[in-house]
């Protein structure tokens, strides 16, 4: 699980935050901070192991962009999404200058939160899961270049968008899963066969990642997983 820490002292504010972030698989909320010594403290416990933080700017103690100089002297790799009403420039480029990966004005639509934490989770994923990279991978990382979904109303012959849906549904319910073909039919009670259809073309366009697994005896088993980087993808065949 990804560990959030919410750094926001409106309360109301704070458990909004902690109910978006319990909505979005794969993040938690380890813990909410109304001051910035109260935040400095979850930062310095080995125990919680924060990896992102979602920090408010105006405070009525402290001023949030305070913990972004302090956070970047130290040893931590805790990225910073910003969630605050603040939207002059000198904050938000304030904030740029720091690194903070993402910044979200008040009020603001659980829909963009989720893009921002998602987001967040699948570059993080890319720079985690290669050692060397392609100057697409990096323009990914830099611009959030990423291919263009195919049109589910034209889809290769012999697939249709409500399969495509439903098996694209159990995928994004097991982000973290690895799965063989015939474990996908079972689940979603489609042939064997025709899961392995859609399995291959949602390889070839880059959405899940094949390992093949041999055993000592039979034949090699395929196994499939989701590429995060491309979780956004999947998710407009769930629709």
């Amino acid at each position: 699980m990804i560990n959030v820490l919410v750094v926001d002292d409106d309360a109301m504010v704070a458990e909004l935050n902690r109910a978006y972030i319990s909505q979005i698989p794969g993040f938690t909320c380890c813990g909410s901070a109304s001051t910035l010594a109260q935040a400095q403290e979850y930062i310095s416990d080995p125990e919680q192991k924060i990896d992102l933080i979602l920090l408010d700017v105006y405070m009525q103690q402290d001023n949030g962009l305070d913990l972004l100089p302090i956070l970047r002297k130290s040893n931590h790799t805790i990225d910073v999404i910003i969630i605050s009403s603040a939207s002059d420039f000198a904050t938000i480029q304030n904030s740029l200058h720091y690194g903070v990966v993402d910044y979200l004005i008040k009020p603001f639509q659980f829909a963009r939160f989720e893009d921002a934490l998602t987001h967040w989770r699948d570059k993080r994923a890319l720079i985690g899961n290669q050692k060397s990279y392609q100057q697409a991978d990096v323009d990914r990382l830099l611009h959030g270049s990423y291919p263009a979904a195919p049109d589910p109303s034209r889809l290769p012959k012999g697939l249709t968008p409500q399969t495509l849906r439903t098996i694209c549904q159990w995928i994004d319910s097991h982000q973290y899963d690895e799965f063989s073909t015939d474990e996908l039919a079972t689940s979603v009670n489609i042939s064997r066969v025709s899961c392995r259809k859609y399995l291959i073309w949602l390889d070839k366009i880059d959405i899940l990642f094949t390992r093949i697994q041999y055993g000592v005896t039979g034949r090699p088993v395929y196994r499939y997983r989701l590429q995060h980087e491309h979780a956004g993808l999947l998710k407009q065949f769930c629709l």
